[in-house]
């Protein structure tokens, strides 16, 4: 294999053209059996493995800094930069995280796992670089679907009269997540349709010397414009048009679904059979969403580019039509597009994935929530997991629950969270986020009536004495898991809660607890600080009643398997009741 013979970017020097092209004929073969076996991002990777080996052949990494937007293509930097271990060695699949990480390379600069940011990063590169006076080349690789992220915009503008070396490489390949949405495209595909040579041009409008490479999977062309451009000393852009999922038929054919893929999604021949639909969350959802959009014109479904996490499959959103609109990667537009259309009568209904509310706080607190629109948004995936460290779940409570005016909502099974849906779009008062309980759908068989207009009103499941047990959303199993405990180890029949409001706290049931309760234990799928545990713990402070609240750490984790978190975080039945007794025996001296 030539691959054998690479271990760092300066290898690739030695190699001829055809042993470049080998070269990656092979980087594909690894990528494709790695990411089917571990799961992972597949088409983005696949499509950039020839001008990832352009870049590295001309350039001179570390030296020269390559900065990464969202790094769902640096699998074959990271072969090519003394990694390839972990793509070779079954063993060693999972010893590299996923995204550029500086921990395991020097020629990784930063932790990135979330788009449009390459271009703000690697304008801070290059300045610092020019304040010191030193000659190097500063190259920032974003894909187009990366171009609707309002920070990747701010960087280009600001990239654009930085007035020295700065080479933006557009991974062009037609496509984000799903299709590309937005009006930067049509000129994309001009663009792509004249060669490059419109005199319409997006990126020679705002000052950038452009050059295009029609076929970005060809090395040999790669390579040779970027050598034309090397050691530029004013910003340069190079549209390369690519194939997302090259290589790989089953790929090029499904690009959506193929943008990251779960472990065995292929077989031993690379087909590909998609999995047998189930009822999910995800189905009740688009279930729900469909028969009332029939019903009513003005509900409107509102999502940032991740139709897949959803469910909103290409038939959902056809059926959908116009009461449907994709923002491309621009979730801040997403919340004040969404908040206006509420104040105008519409019933919008924003899907976002958890890791990525933290990029709308400004316009959850201004545009929406001091505006007091009456927004549905779905939040999903959120809770503690063993992700990356730029794709946790377990912020979400904190960050929204404490902005004034937004109601946020834990269901706990099937029919509280149709029965919140319903409740939410057909209310005019609040902005409501409702968190999509992440994991099999639970389902009760009993149809719920509850009026959730009658804010912060929790619901007492089994009424107990000595301890009570508030149980948040993901965590109402694990509740019940330890009432259960409680019972058969210590004798105590506690009292079981369903709190159903993150955003807020229920005083009177609060209050009342303290005639028959010692203790109130609170457990959140989320971290600690600023999340619902500490406002109850905050409320009983000067009382006699004591609290415990479990629930994750203020910190990064990085791919820390779940059963390694329940343990820190004292979240397993029996951590939890031990620390009950212990508790309670404190209390009593």
């Amino acid at each position: 294999m030539i691959l054998d013979k690479v271990n760092t970017p300066d290898d690739l020097k030695q190699l001829s053209s055809d042993e470049l092209n080998t070269l990656a004929d092979e980087m594909r073969d690894v990528i494709i059996k790695k990411v089917n076996t571990t799961g992972g991002h597949f088409g983005p990777n696949l499509g950039i493995i020839e001008a990832t080996i352009a870049m590295h052949y001309v350039f001179n990494s570390p030296v020269d800094k390559i900065v990464f937007d969202v790094s769902h293509q640096c699998y074959p930097h990271k072969i090519l930069t003394g990694r390839k271990e972990g793509f070779l060695n079954p063993e060693k699949y999972l010893t590299y995280t996923g995204y550029t990480a500086p921990e395991e390379s020097p020629h990784d600069l930063f932790k990135v796992g979330h788009t449009s940011t390459s271009l703000s990063l690697a304008c801070g590169v290059a300045k610092a670089r020019d304040l010191r006076d030193e000659k190097y080349n500063v190259i920032a690789l974003i894909g187009d679907g990366s171009l609707t992220g309002g920070e990747a915009l701010e960087g280009l503008n600001n990239a654009a009269v930085l007035g020295s070396n700065l080479i933006i490489i557009v991974n062009d390949n037609n496509m984000s997540i799903a299709e590309n949405q937005g009006g930067i495209y049509a000129n994309l595909s001009l663009l792509r349709d004249t060669n490059g040579k419109a005199e319409n041009n997006f990126f020679t409008t705002m000052g950038f010397e452009y050059h295009y490479i029609n076929d970005g999977n060809n090395i040999e062309k790669v390579i040779e414009t970027l050598e034309k451009v090397k050691d530029t000393d004013h910003p340069v852009v190079v549209h390369l048009r690519t194939v997302k999922g090259h290589g790989c038929a089953v790929a090029e054919a499904n690009k959506e679904a193929f943008h990251w893929i779960l472990p065995g999604t292929l077989d031993d021949k690379c087909n590909y059979s998609p999995a047998n639909e189930i009822e999910d969350y995800n189905s009740i959802t688009t279930k729900f969403i469909l028969d009332k959009a029939a019903k009513d014109k003005n509900v409107i479904v509102i999502n940032p580019a991740t139709p897949g996490v959803h469910g909103f499959t290409p038939e959902f959103r056809a059926k959908l039509g116009k009461q449907y609109v994709d923002t491309g990667i621009a979730e801040e537009h997403a919340v004040a597009f969404s908040s206006a259309l509420a104040s105008q009568g519409a019933k919008p209904i924003l899907a976002i994935m958890t890791s990525f509310v933290q990029r709308t706080y400004d316009q959850l607190s201004q545009d929406l929530a001091l505006n007091n629109s009456p927004l549905t948004m779905l939040v999903y995936w959120g809770g503690l997991s063993g992700a990356d460290a730029t794709h946790l779940g377990s912020f979400d409570m904190s960050l929204i629950s404490n902005i004034p005016n937004i109601v946020y909502l834990a269901p706990t099974n099937k029919e509280e969270y149709l029965a919140m849906l319903e409740w939410s779009l057909e209310q005019t008062e609040h902005p409501v986020a409702i968190r999509v309980p992440f994991g099999p759908l639970e389902v009760s068989g009993i149809s719920d009536t509850t009026d959730y207009s009658n804010i912060n009103k929790y619901k007492v499941l089994e009424k107990g004495e000595k301890v009570a047990i508030l149980g948040l959303g993901n965590f109402a199993g694990k509740a019940k898991e330890v009432k259960e405990a409680l019972k058969s180890r210590l004798g105590i029949n506690a009292t079981l809660i369903n709190p159903v409001y993150i955003s807020g706290i229920d005083k009177e049931l609060l209050e009342n607890l303290k005639t028959d309760h010692e203790l109130v234990i609170t457990l959140e799928d989320g971290i600690l600080s600023g999340g619902f545990g500490e406002k109850v713990a905050s409320f009983y402070g000067p009382s006699g009643i004591k609290v415990i609240n479990f629930g994750g750490e203020k910190e990064f984790t990085d791919r820390v398997p779940l059963e390694v978190l329940y343990e820190r975080y004292h979240l397993t039945t029996d951590l939890i009741v031990r620390d009950v007794e212990t508790a309670l025996q404190t209390s009593v001296k």
